[in-house]
């Protein structure tokens, strides 16, 4: 069994990195952390490069003894509780952490299904998070993101998502206008949320569309706006005019659950 003790460790050093962006680019991993994140990334057959675990965690028992076994399988190596707290981005780690091999980036978008998703600028990694969680649960496969959208591997976006970063494609758009552009080509219409419309997001069908996401403070960027096949809003009785950016999403893609159901 290898046992790690020391910050010096290369592998460490690496590990401690990958917090970076620029770094996850450059090495095309990420990591994941606790014993759900861990136990969906070997139950979904992620690319797992090593699993990092606290020696002390494991001697009180703290991760389940059916998952140890899995851990058996893979390149699992043991670390003093000083360093897995170097190495943790969590307050209450549980002990287990792990890198993973990114999916190999691809433009290849799934024209089977009935909605595609598109985020544009989405900041907030907590709300990417949510919304790949969302997408995941209405059986959508693949999601959109603009080169302007918060980074997919930030460990608070994949802490939200769930699980969800294991089933769900990202595929990051350098210009998305122009992907729009193709995707239309395929008999696809686009719809945008604005405030001015009367049209509700109740009115229309959800069949070949793209769902555009827009920025949590400026929404949707205007060229795209212009491009729209559709705008719709979310009806509100209240004196609140606009609704976080994950919620709104949840909203709009149970219509379309909701319609499908039908």
């Amino acid at each position: 069994m290898q046992k790690i003790t020391s910050k010096e460790n290369e592998l460490i050093k690496h590990i401690k990195k990958l917090k970076d962006k620029k770094y996850r680019d450059l090495s095309n991993e990420y990591v994941i952390e606790g014993i759900k994140l861990v136990a969906e990334a070997i139950e979904e057959q992620a690319p797992i490069k090593y699993i990092i675990v606290c020696d002390d965690c494991e001697k009180n028992e703290g991760i389940p003894k059916e998952l140890m076994y899995e851990l058996a399988k893979n390149e699992c190596i043991y670390v003093t509780e000083n360093i897995f707290k170097y190495l943790t981005e969590v307050q209450t780690p549980q002990g287990i952490l792990a890198v993973i091999e990114k999916s190999t980036k691809t433009e290849d978008i799934d024209y089977s299904q009935d909605i595609i998703v598109a985020l544009d600028e989405v900041q907030d990694p907590g709300n990417l998070g949510t919304i790949l969680r969302t997408v995941d649960s209405i059986g959508l496969k693949q999601i959109l993101v603009s080169k302007g959208t918060a980074d997919s591997y930030n460990p608070k976006v994949v802490r939200a998502t769930m699980g969800a970063i294991f089933r769900v494609k990202i595929i990051e758009c350098e210009d998305l206008q122009k992907t729009l552009r193709e995707i239309k080509k395929h008999k696809f219409k686009i719809v945008v949320s604005s405030l001015q419309t009367e049209n509700s997001i109740y009115d229309i069908d959800y069949h070949k569309k793209v769902i555009i996401i827009g920025n949590e403070a400026n929404g949707v960027e205007a060229k795209i706006q212009e491009m729209a096949d559709e705008k719709v809003k979310i009806p509100m009785l209240g004196k609140t005019e606009s609704l976080n950016a994950s919620v709104a999403t949840g909203i709009i893609l149970y219509e379309y659950v909701r319609q499908k159901l039908l």
